[in-house]
């Protein structure tokens, strides 16, 4: 992929109250649920942006959210790992509450009626379909999941000039995909009502679908059975799941079937092995809990571990582990810090509940990199670091490798970026023996220090 994959779409607030039910209510025949956690992730457009970049992708969305404690809720969770193009939303952020004991869901409740508002050409909103006509101009693949409000019917045209694969994910509110989809996602259900024949099967759907929407691809999703796909041309046949899942909540298993699909296009997939890709994904996803497994760190604002101002890196690790959170941590020499720097950072934050980031100190550097080098004192890079809202607290180490800190603040996790394997990678040894997994996230295409030095010294 060169560039990002971007999603556009209708973005909500999902949020499970999970509790305990043992008796009736005395008034009236139903549960009473005694409430002992709730939980709260994006949904719709949001939870399909999220998923993709839990895979280690630079995602940009692109959706509509209120000014709202909803709205500024979501944005709190997906800023972290995911690139927002915010356009501009009339009413309140829609937020759905499902009331759940003992892993079954008893009753959804969904409140707010916001829709995405403006036109290109609107001035009050010039500046936001500007910067979603931007990012669509250099996505790798693009996904459309239609919730019916309004993002998309606000994008169509620049939709339909597309150049790169378009995979649409619809809804029954929403409205018919453009024409020239690479692969359009429906379930069975909504298959059903986007065909004005009436339903025979998924096989006869699929390749109708395909022609009335002017589509080289429809897959249609079946749940437990896999999907059948149609292509123009005629063909078709059965993507069946590699085995039964286990799980029984299938809850966002659609938007995670239509990443996974969209990533494996950008990336260069036939449709067939696109589709049977997102087939094994969903699946998996499944079997994992679903939407409901998700455990998000909350936005800082809301954060349940308290760090006391100016805690140093140590601190915070102490104060995450006290309260059962998820430390993570990365180190480099970041000198010149740039976008590719930001992007891995902001992504790594969105792993657990707080980030330490480990630096280099100047005489480090020189011996890694020569005298020339670092071009930014430590004491400088620690406050530029300091200053992310990603980064939670900056410590210095003067070793070869970071192996001695990562020993002392025992992270849950240690990120590096793409151009690493665990193999080559010194301090791998040293965070399994603390405990530790690393990930290894993807770097942003076209960013490099050494770049922006000869970049600089050419200029001068």
């Amino acid at each position: 992929m060169s560039g990002p994959l971007v999603i556009v779409g209708d973005s909500l607030l999902d949020v499970d109250v999970e509790g305990t039910a043992d008796r009736l209510c005395p008034d009236a025949p139903v549960p009473v649920v005694e409430g002992q956690a709730e939980h709260h992730r994006p949904g719709g457009a949001g939870l399909a942006a999220l998923l993709a970049a839990r895979d280690g992708t630079r995602v940009v969305l692109i959706t509509a959210m209120g000014d709202d404690p909803s709205g500024r809720c979501l944005e709190g969770l997906l800023s972290p790992s995911v690139e927002i193009v915010r356009l501009p939303l009339r009413g309140t952020t829609v937020r759905k509450t499902r009331v759940r004991a003992r892993g079954q869901t008893l009753v959804r409740i969904d409140t707010g009626d916001g829709r995405a508002m403006g036109r290109p050409g609107q001035v009050a909103s010039a500046s936001a379909f500007g910067r979603a006509a931007d990012a669509l101009a250099a996505a790798s693949a693009v996904l459309v999941a239609d919730y019916g409000r309004g993002v998309a019917d606000l994008l169509r045209e620049p939709l339909r000039a597309l150049d790169v694969p378009l995979v649409w994910d619809p809804h029954p509110r929403g409205s018919l995909p453009v024409p020239g989809c690479a692969l359009v996602t429906p379930s069975e259900a909504e298959a059903r009502g986007m065909c004005e024949e009436p339903y025979v099967s998924p096989e006869r759907t699929a390749r109708r679908l395909v022609r009335d929407l002017d589509a080289e691809a429809v897959a249609i999703t079946l749940g437990e059975r896999g999907a059948m796909l149609a292509r123009r041309g005629g063909r078709f046949g059965p993507v069946p799941v590699p085995h039964v899942a286990a799980g029984t909540d299938a809850c966002g298993a659609g938007d995670r079937f239509a990443a996974a699909a969209a990533l494996a296009l950008a990336d260069g997939a036939s449709t067939e092995d696109a589709v049977a890709r997102a087939v094994g994904e969903a699946t998996r996803f499944v079997e994992e809990g679903g939407a409901a497994a998700l455990r998000l760190p909350r936005p800082a604002a809301e954060s349940p571990v308290p760090f006391p101002p100016g805690a140093s890196a140590f601190e915070v690790a102490a104060a995450v582990r006290a309260a059962g959170g998820r430390l993570i941590a990365t180190g480099g020499c970041f000198d010149l810090l740039h976008a590719g720097h930001v992007s891995l950072l902001r992504r790594a934050r969105a792993l657990g509940d707080a980030l330490v980031v480990c630096v280099n100190s100047d005489d480090s550097i020189r011996r890694l990199k020569g005298p020339s080098r670092p071009l930014v004192s430590e004491r400088d890079r620690v406050e530029v670091l300091r200053a992310l809202g990603c980064v939670d607290a900056v410590t210095v180490f003067g070793e070869d490798t970071p192996s001695q800190v990562i020993e002392r603040l025992c992270p849950d996790v240690w990120v590096k970026g793409g151009d690493y394997d665990e193999r080559s990678m010194p301090e791998a040894e040293a965070v399994r023996r603390a405990g530790g997994e690393v990930v290894i996230l993807p770097t942003v295409p076209g960013y490099s220090t050494t770049g922006l030095i000869a970049a600089a010294r050419a200029a001068s």
